[in-house]
């Protein structure tokens, strides 16, 4: 998202660090986790890697529902 404040950049970085370690934990690759969820894996390719995308929040809950967590464990960090 152009023009997106520095400290949304950062709460999104952390996100993306989350998604990405939860689902090599899980043994999943980008595309595998496509299939257990509605978001294609380009789209899970972008949120992993590209800082300026942003992130609505029914994709949080298909990504969390194909990793098998919940919605927490992928915004879980210090919120400040």
């Amino acid at each position: 998202c152009k023009g997106m404040k520095p400290r949304d950049k950062k709460r999104l970085q952390k996100f993306r660090e989350n998604l990405a370690r939860i689902r090599k934990e899980k043994g999943l690759s980008q595309r595998g986790l496509s299939y257990l969820c509605d978001v294609d894996h380009t789209k899970i390719s972008k949120l992993e890697r590209d800082p300026n995308t942003n992130l609505n929040i029914t994709t949080l809950f298909e990504l969390a529902r194909g990793l098998g967590v919940h919605p927490k464990e992928l915004i879980d960090y210090e919120y400040l």
